[in-house]
């Protein structure tokens, strides 16, 4: 198993962590994701940890807290073997103050996610999105405190903008607080968006990606072929969810895809996660599975490298106009460089 460090922190990861939000179901959102129940959990930690995959991501939402207790069944009694990052932010009741970023949120927020996982910390804490009405050096205080206490170890932030990263980060450093190592957000072949801000101000601060849905929201699993009738699934990403996606836009991928998994005799899928573990501040990412054959699939994107000519001619299918102001400081390359290609 390959290891990455975790941004500037450090901490090194598996270029690869398992993520749990298929533990549960119990509710028809959550179901449409998977649900794992312990016995099954228990064997997919066997697989990973055998396979060199000791870091596991879960959050407090993730089929109401369902997902983090059934993980922390799984790694009872071997949970010195493994990295857990967790989530919170996102509402768990309708108590008004059972959601946000707040001090009081956040403090009883870490302490139910610590019973339900059976543990006395948690490796990696995450902000699941930004709060705009706490004010940033709360939320940091509320963390940093909690770094003191030993019940959390590192801090980072999830599905934030630009200058929500940015705001933090200068806020750590004004007040001397722990500042957040890692970035978690969507990014895939078919989804570079991330690339416009967010990648350069990861580069540019030191903070690495942990990139959730690399598959694209299902849809670069291999089961989307052109000349199938997969409309529905393409627009909305399956049971999955997702933005929606062009069919022609998604077929010419797959046909290019397609060209490079007869070259190399790797999946579709495995092609998609091997080139994001080749694009920069990329130090981790967010596999799922509804099963152990999926979960194998997967392992498998690691150990190999796409040549640099499979990498130029997926960048190339898969590369769109960027929004403004990206496209215009395109044309003033020498003082605004692109950071990927």
């Amino acid at each position: 198993m390959e290891h990455r460090q975790l941004g500037k922190s450090g901490l090194k990861v598996p270029a690869l962590s398992f993520g749990t939000a298929t533990f549960g179901g119990g509710n028809e959102f959550f179901d449409k994701w998977g649900a794992v129940d312990v016995k099954a959990a228990a064997r997919q930690v066997d697989i990973c940890l055998e396979a060199g995959l000791n870091f596991f991501d879960t959050a407090d939402v993730y089929s109401n807290g369902a997902s983090e207790s059934i993980l922390g069944e799984a790694l009872k009694g071997r949970r010195n073997q493994a990295l857990i990052s967790t989530k919170a932010t996102f509402a768990m009741s309708d108590a008004p103050n059972n959601v946000g970023s707040s001090r009081f949120h956040l403090i009883e927020a870490c302490e139910a996610s610590l019973k339900r996982l059976g543990t006395d910390h948690i490796d990696l804490y995450f902000m699941h999105g930004f709060d705009a009405l706490t004010p940033v050096e709360e939320t940091l205080r509320a963390l940093d405190d909690l770094i003191t206490a030993g019940k959390i170890r590192y801090i980072g932030c999830s599905n934030f903008s630009g200058w929500h990263v940015m705001k933090s980060l200068a806020t750590s450093e004004k007040y001397g607080l722990a500042r957040y190592a890692v970035y978690q957000g969507y990014y895939s072949l078919i989804g570079r968006d991330y690339e416009e801000e967010l990648m350069p101000l990861c580069l540019d601060q030191g903070v690495g990606t942990m990139v959730w849905s690399p598959l694209g929201w299902g849809r670069l699993t291999g089961k989307i072929r052109r000349g199938q009738d997969q409309s529905s699934r393409i627009k909305s990403g399956g049971a999955e969810g997702g933005p929606p996606v062009e069919n022609e836009f998604l077929y010419q991928v797959i046909d290019v895809m397609d060209e490079i998994a007869k070259e190399t005799g790797k999946s579709i899928a495995q092609i998609a996660l091997n080139w994001l573990l080749a694009r920069p501040t990329v130090c981790n990412l967010v596999i799922g599975a509804r099963d152990e054959a999926q979960l194998k699939q997967n392992l498998g994107a690691l150990g190999w490298s796409l040549t640099a000519d499979q990498m130029k001619r997926l960048d190339a299918v898969t590369e769109k106009t960027p929004t403004y102001p990206y496209w215009h400081q395109r044309d003033f390359q020498e003082r605004n460089p692109r950071v990927v290609g």
